[in-house]
């Protein structure tokens, strides 16, 4: 049995069959989980979804924004982008079925000791808050509150976390910090202007994972989101989005369990993407 981690789709889905393909992943052996941003942009997010869900509990995805987007538009709360992708899922006959999948899908997710997200953690939040913010989010989402939230859910502010935070600013800073995070300051204040690498951080702030005394520091941590960032890969942290939609690579860390403490990735690996879409087209 192998477990793998897989870096943003976007709707790329032939790109995932190579990969799968080159790990020899079997459905009914192995556990692939996706890092968000499953679809959107790339030709193909109605494959990707229905590639997804036929593996069954064997596929664990979490949300991005780009999925958040699909149920935005679906429910009539966003209009489409002229780069979107997202026709022939609303069009699907199965597409209340594919959706409720979406709605499905959580925020964060922990495997073998380390901690999934879509973009980023606040510096405030321990990994246990992180999965118990992203567990009530989700609940929420999939109830009977989640379409409606949907209509309230854009919005840069509050641009960062207080415990006091309730209702409808509590969820939009938390679903802002997991699905759209880059950089930070020093008191989790969120930027989301500036898109490039690193480097880029406007004055006063710091790629998220870098801020001093962030409380999750201890816990591993893989999250996609960031193309222009690339494969990062530290003792204990993992940035997998590697620019697929872009031109660049989809990649996959195998994780190793280990007797005791969390599992080390073992390897990369990579395939090339014919996509060769400039970043915000």
């Amino acid at each position: 049995m192998s477990l793998y981690l897989i870096g943003d789709l976007q709707g790329c889905d032939e790109p995932l069959q190579r990969l799968l393909q080159t790990l020899d992943f079997s459905p009914s052996r192995d556990t692939l989980y996706l890092l968000g941003d499953l679809v959107n942009r790339g030709p193909q997010s109605l494959a990707v979804l229905r590639r997804l869900m036929g593996y069954g509990t064997s596929a664990q995805c979490l949300l991005g924004n780009h999925d958040l987007h699909l149920l935005a538009v679906a429910e009539g709360v966003r209009r489409a982008h002229r780069s979107d992708t997202l026709e022939g899922i609303l069009a699907a006959p199965d597409r209340a079925q594919l959706l409720h999948w979406v709605r499905s899908r959580p925020l964060a997710l922990q495997v073998e000791g380390w901690l999934l997200v879509h973009a980023g953690l606040l510096p405030q939040w321990t990994a246990t808050q992180a999965l118990t913010l992203a567990g009530e989010f989700s609940a929420m989402l999939s109830g009977s509150e989640g379409q409606d939230w949907l209509q309230r859910m854009y919005g840069n502010q509050p641009d960062r976390w207080s415990d006091d935070l309730a209702g409808d600013e509590r969820w939009r800073v938390v679903v802002n910090a997991m699905t759209r995070l880059r950089f930070c300051d020093a008191e989790g204040r969120m930027d989301f202007e500036s898109k490039d690498g690193a480097g880029s951080a406007p004055a006063g702030y710091l790629p998220w994972f870098d801020v001093p005394g962030r409380r999750s520091a201890e816990t591993p941590v893989a999250f996609g989101h960031w193309s222009t960032l690339g494969l990062v890969q530290r003792d204990k942290l993992l940035a997998l989005d590697t620019g697929c939609l872009w031109g660049g690579c989809l990649s996959a860390a195998r994780l190793l369990p280990q007797p005791e403490g969390p599992a080390r990735v073992a390897e990369i690996v990579q395939v090339n993407c014919p996509q060769a879409r400039k970043p915000g087209v």
